[in-house]
């Protein structure tokens, strides 16, 4: 008699997101989409009657795994689109769950509809036709000019180790300029020279394949048009402007310097639309997309070892 199916897909969690935003909405289109059912075993961390509720609006059924934690108190009071500390708490409980899934070794990956509020953590971005990595991301700008070479090299190597995860062997990686031109030569100011390069030269004698710095107002269009595969941007606005010009709704956020893989949705609540049925779910969709190569890549990668 032939032996019990073994499913090689990855397990991956996904997180409902704050209830009261488009996160259930997404998360129902997302799960529903057959092209992303074969590429992964998905199970969705959300409360049972939420996702109910918008079965009801989106007519679109959960065709997942559910785990209810029943985190979200006072589901009578319940709306889409309105603020509510309790949906926040529960927003944020999914995460943990989910997070206690990864690190057990129970789900391969993560990945999180929109929360309110969430902390901070070095990320990355990425679509089909752009990946960047920040240096300095929700701080002033003042304090992003003020970075040292120490972080600048730990995010060339984030990012260098994420792309790898992407299934890019040696990815080649731009480092923007801080300054206009990348200072031209100390017209323009002097941390070009005295603090990004010397992160870029670390970076190649660890055999990084890295070059810079580049002026940040031309090596985004090189990057799209296929000349490098990851640009590390030094401030919020210099890598987010681009990417969202290039690819707004297909664009993911990949959180890097953690022990699991996470990624999410690159846009917020939109509580003004929630309960609409009028959420796009593209950045959801591809957030899974990414999730389901990276964790494939990393079991190939422990398989060979």
């Amino acid at each position: 008699m032939p032996g019990p199916t073994i499913d090689h897909r990855p397990t991956i969690v996904l997180t409902m997101g704050d209830p009261a935003g488009v996160g259930p909405e997404i998360v129902l289109q997302a799960a529903a989409d057959a092209e992303l059912a074969p590429l992964a075993r998905w199970i969705v961390v959300g409360d049972t009657a939420v996702l109910e509720m918008a079965q009801r609006i989106t007519g679109v059924s959960l065709q997942a795994e559910l785990r209810d934690p029943r985190a979200l108190a006072g589901i009578a009071e319940f709306q889409f689109g309105r603020l509510d500390a309790s949906c926040g708490v529960a927003a944020v409980e999914y995460v943990r769950i989910a997070t206690g899934m990864c690190l057990s070794g129970e789900a391969e990956a993560m990945v999180t509809a929109p929360l309110n509020k969430e902390a901070v953590t070095l990320s990355g971005r990425c679509s089909e036709r752009l990946s960047t990595i920040h240096v300095t991301t929700h701080v002033p700008l003042r304090a992003a000019c003020e970075t040292s070479t120490g972080r600048i090299l730990r995010t060339i190597e984030l990012g260098s180790d994420a792309m790898k995860l992407l299934g890019m062997n040696e990815p080649r990686i731009a480092v923007c300029g801080l300054n206009p031109h990348a200072g031209e030569h100390g017209l323009f100011g002097d941390e070009d020279q005295r603090i990004i390069l010397p992160a870029i030269e670390a970076a190649r004698a660890k055999g990084i394949p890295c070059s810079g710095p580049h002026a940040p107002d031309t090596v985004f269009l090189l990057a799209a048009r296929g000349a490098y595969d990851l640009v590390v941007a030094m401030y919020h606005d210099q890598g987010h402007i681009p990417m969202k010009l290039i690819d707004f709704e297909g664009t993911v956020n990949i959180s890097l310097g953690i022990p699991i893989i996470r990624t999410s949705v690159d846009h917020g609540t939109a509580f003004d639309i929630a309960g609409k049925n009028r959420a796009d779910a593209r950045s959801m969709k591809q957030a899974m997309r990414v999730a389901a190569r990276m964790a494939s890549t990393r079991r190939r990668t422990i398989a060979a070892e």
